[in-house]
């Protein structure tokens, strides 16, 4: 079945800001692997910790970040 999906706008906030990949992941002590995942929207496991850092970095609020695409149809 398919419940949708979520997809991270982190890229965009970035580059809104001009932040490097690399700040942000020194600064937050967030591997590059991780944050990659995140930007590429290839994670599996929604890891928490890391959103509430990245949110807090960036003072925005979840839905700043993540957005919900249902499933076809729906």
């Amino acid at each position: 079945m398919d419940y949708g999906k979520l997809q991270f706008k982190l890229a965009e906030k970035l580059a809104e800001r001009g932040i490097s990949k690399t700040r942000i992941c020194k600064d937050l002590n967030i591997s590059p692997r991780t944050f990659d995942r995140c930007c590429g929207g290839e994670f599996r496991l929604l890891d928490t910790g890391v959103l509430c850092k990245l949110c807090t970095y960036l003072h925005v609020a979840v839905n700043d970040l993540v957005v919900y695409i249902p499933p076809q149809g729906r």
